[in-house]
């Protein structure tokens, strides 16, 4: 059960959307499918060697209530950083996700 009083963070969840213009122009955004409250369970800043250079990989695992239809291909937004979807795991009998979540490279 996740408790309200732990639920201190808001994050929003996004999802990569196409809109055709009249001229049939094709963009994409993503787009807000829901702002929920969120328990910040683990963030963490990685600094490692890459192939390029040196990179840095911020991670960070969010817990929220269930919330059906989330996939690994939305984002989620948290203080005005993106972070792409890695894995989703339910808790309990759709009481709640947990989000592990990794930084967008900018």
């Amino acid at each position: 059960m996740i408790r309200a009083g732990k639920l201190d963070r808001q994050i929003t969840i996004t999802r990569e959307a196409e809109t055709v213009a009249a001229s049939g122009a094709v963009s994409k955004a993503w787009a807000p499918v829901a702002t929920v409250r969120a328990e910040l369970v683990q963030r963490s800043a990685d600094e490692f060697l890459t192939g390029f250079g040196e990179a840095d990989a911020g991670g960070a695992v969010f817990r929220i209530r269930y919330l059906a239809g989330i996939t690994t291909a939305d984002r989620v937004t948290f203080d005005g950083v993106a972070h792409d979807i890695d894995e989703i795991a339910e808790q309990g009998r759709k009481r709640g996700l947990e989000l592990r979540c990794s930084r967008v490279a900018a």
